[in-house]
């Protein structure tokens, strides 16, 4: 192996004599190294806090950067991005409380899907203190066409996540929160007992915060491993479907829609008390009756809560924007799905799973409230 670049190994001989870097594991306070041992470089180079993306000759992947992030969509040709229209037009995140918000997620080392997403309404909730934590890393083992989340072989499970996502939550004081994760089908479990060590943790930290989940499939895990999350009472159980059915191949290639569908039944036959959610995107190319026919799917699987908002493309290598949906459709979704007997409806273009979360829980609660007192 050729040795380090030359001013990488001055770099690093500076931060081993005083200049304030580690050399090696990242919080490595051991002596550095002596100049022989920078013949063979380590892993991942840290000089006063900063990553040097070299190891050897050989860059380290930077998964800011978008054909790293995607190497799975480098291939594809470009799609053309649209204009938005002036209803989906939101503003710059700024303000206190995104600021306050941001020192926490760093401060506790967490990841969160309103920044690995691109979501359109990270300032507006930010601002208020709510962020939609992500767990198990920021690398997913699939490769959806409308995800801007990075695929590739994500790292070990951290064991102590569990308890800082519940030290930042009791930190910001939340009411209600929403915990996510990536998909890992390198994990036999599917990250099942981690969501269950989140939600046990998040409860005797904060034991009056609601809390809502939003997880993958558990595709290919043994069916046993949906226990293990019920088990451990979330308040609201949400697994997205994305979109509808005939699109799977092209959106969502590494699912399936019935097996999906299936999952959120289970949750009520496991534990009826928990509300289940579920969410589509429109403007990929699906029409209005196959739209319906997925809300007559999700009744059917007892489903609580639909949220329904426009997709966006995140990049030119994402799948396309088919079309921009109006916000009087939406009104007509909503309206529909009242019909078909949802408690909760959310069918704006700006709509995203957890946007809102908080405030549409507790109207969620009143309206079976309602509903059994109808009974």
């Amino acid at each position: 192996m050729k040795p380090v670049q030359p001013e990488i190994a001055q770099a690093a001989r500076r931060a081993g004599t005083g200049a304030g870097g580690t050399l090696g594991t990242k919080g490595d306070t051991r002596p550095a190294l002596p100049p022989a041992a920078l013949a063979t470089p380590p892993a991942v180079l840290y000089v006063d806090g900063q990553v040097l993306r070299y190891c050897g000759e050989e860059p380290l992947r930077d998964i800011k950067i978008p054909t790293e992030r995607h190497p799975e969509k480098a291939h594809r040709k470009d799609n053309p991005q649209p204009k938005k229209p002036d209803w989906i037009r939101v503003k710059a995140p700024t303000g206190k409380g995104y600021q306050e918000t941001h020192r926490i997620m760093r401060e506790h080392k967490l990841v969160t899907v309103c920044e690995e997403a691109g979501c359109p309404n990270a300032g507006e909730c930010w601002n208020q203190g709510h962020a939609t934590m992500m767990i198990m890393g920021d690398i997913c083992t699939r490769g959806c066409s409308f995800c801007n989340i990075a695929t590739g072989r994500p790292n070990a499970l951290d064991v102590f996540e569990p308890g800082r996502v519940a030290d930042a939550v009791q930190k910001l004081g939340l009411n209600h929160v929403v915990i996510t994760s990536v998909d890992r089908d390198d994990l036999e479990d599917g990250g099942a007992e981690h969501f269950a060590q989140t939600i046990r943790a998040v409860r005797h930290r904060s034991p009056a915060t609601t809390i809502e989940i939003l997880t993958p499939d558990f595709l290919k895990c043994a069916p046993e491993v949906l226990e293990t999350v019920v088990r451990a009472k979330p308040d609201v159980f949400n697994h997205n479907l994305e979109t509808v059915p005939g699109l799977y191949p092209e959106v969502r290639p590494g699912a399936r829609y019935f097996h999906s569908l299936r999952l959120l039944q289970r949750v009520k036959e496991i534990d009826p008390s928990v509300f289940t959610k579920s969410g589509i995107m429109v403007g990929l190319g699906e029409d209005a009756q196959a739209v319906r026919q997925v809300m007559d799917d999700m009744r059917a699987a007892d489903v609580d809560f639909l949220t329904i908002g426009q997709y966006l493309q995140p990049t030119p290598k994402h799948h396309a924007v088919d079309r921009f949906v109006t916000p009087d459709e939406f009104a007509t979704y909503e309206k529909n799905a009242y019909g078909k007997g949802f408690l909760m409806v959310s069918a704006t273009p700006l709509t995203r799973s957890s946007y809102h979360a908080g405030d549409d829980f507790a109207r969620l609660r009143e309206a079976r409230e309602r509903k059994l007192a109808e009974a």
